[in-house]
């Protein structure tokens, strides 16, 4: 990472050497050679030679460099690119227009007025560092999207189905990857974990934050901690690894499916909506502070029981603070009215209609946070056969 180095005060006489400071000989033949051909190389990688090696002198010339232009416009946005072909048509007009007729010594070729030559170098080498740029930023986020791959890959995709009882999970996040998680596991004694967290921030911080506590988290789970020493030993971790600007909500459950029992420890998450078959809904909210704040810090365990019918929803705080143009929120009222009005059948229905929702309600908005849901039926046992 490049340190920025510091502003220097007014008057001071000190601004070249500021602006110039850390710069060296070797980085800027660096500029040139090695980080050029890197972003020639990246933007040529869709150019067929073989192709190219049939043509011969000119020819050839042009149609690597025309390959090369579209393999770079067509990197960016529509708007962006149009907003380049208008900025590199103005650039020729203006040479047109700086043209002063024809010199013939030798080799015909245009006289210009004089500063063209370098307007045109100035234009080019700014030309150059976008490029450059732009092959950064295009690297860089093909690893993002490997990294959301990865993140993704991590969490449960499919319903989670067994005698009495289903679950499903779903995560988008603001930007390429997120903070925000979800997991089903099922534990060796028939008993369900359900689990949703939300890293502060976001971005690829709040994502390597995320991996780790999900990898912390399923260990021990393993070793056969549960409830509420669960969360405190996660605590404890997190405020060991964790840097003291970052904390984590997270609410975490065990069910049983046979008799509905849901053993929870909210830990500074929105606490879940449960919503009875009678149409009534509760909150739960017994448990402690978020993860990573304080060294030591105690957690409580509630406990409730899921009859059939009910329905228990986890939501990350994404869901309803997503703010329409008008800058109202989606809230809890409106996750509230997704699960009444009952345009679902199950629960991987109900957690992409809450999602539609949050989308219908932002329109074209642009979230600003990840949204994740978790969605846990309590159902009839089939009759045996």
């Amino acid at each position: 990472m490049a340190v920025v180095p510091p502003l220097p005060r007014p008057g001071s006489g000190k601004f070249l050497e500021t602006y110039t400071q850390g710069l060296t000989t070797t980085e800027l033949e660096r500029l040139f050679t090695r980080d050029a051909a890197e972003a020639y190389r990246f933007f040529s990688r869709q150019v067929d030679e073989n192709q190219l090696k049939q043509l011969r002198g000119y020819r050839r010339v042009l149609r690597h460099a025309r390959l090369l232009f579209l393999a770079f416009t067509l990197k960016l946005s529509p708007a962006r690119r149009a907003t380049y072909a208008v900025a590199l048509l103005s650039a020729i007009l203006g040479l047109v227009e700086l043209a002063r007729g024809w010199h013939w010594w030798v080799v015909p070729h245009p006289v210009f007025a004089t500063g063209t030559l370098s307007l045109l170098a100035g234009f080019l080498v700014m030309n150059l560092l976008v490029i450059l740029e732009l092959a950064d930023r295009l690297s860089l986020k093909n690893d993002l999207e490997i990294a959301r791959e990865i993140q993704l890959a991590m969490l449960p995709r499919a319903t989670y189905q067994a005698p009495g009882v289903e679950a499903f999970g779903l995560t988008r996040p603001a930007n390429t990857v997120g903070g925000d998680f979800y997991d089903i596991l099922p534990l060796p004694d028939g008993r369900l974990l359900l689990a949703l967290g939300d890293v502060a921030g976001k971005g690829s911080p709040a994502a390597l934050l995320m991996a780790l506590l999900v990898a912390m988290m399923r260990t021990l789970v393993d070793e056969g901690l549960e409830g509420a020493e669960l969360v405190s030993r996660l605590n404890t971790q997190i405020v060991k690894h964790a840097p003291r600007s970052r904390f984590i909500t997270l609410f975490l459950a065990t069910l049983q499916p046979a008799t509905g029992e849901l053993v929870y420890v909210n830990a500074g998450q929105n606490p879940p909506l449960l919503r009875r078959a009678s149409g009534c809904f509760e909150k739960l909210s017994v448990g402690g502070m978020a993860l990573g704040m304080f060294d030591g810090a105690l957690y409580e365990a509630g406990r409730t029981t899921l009859a059939y019918g009910d329905v228990l929803v986890l939501y990350s705080d994404g869901v309803t603070e997503a703010e329409n143009p008008d800058g109202q929120p989606f809230d809890e009222a409106g996750l509230q009215t997704v699960v009444d009005a009952g345009c679902w059948a199950s629960a991987k229905e109900l957690g992409w209609e809450a999602f539609a929702a949050v989308d219908h309600h932002v329109r074209e908005r642009r979230l600003l946070d990840d949204l994740t849901v978790l969605v846990a039926r309590r159902l009839l046992p089939l009759p045996a056969v």
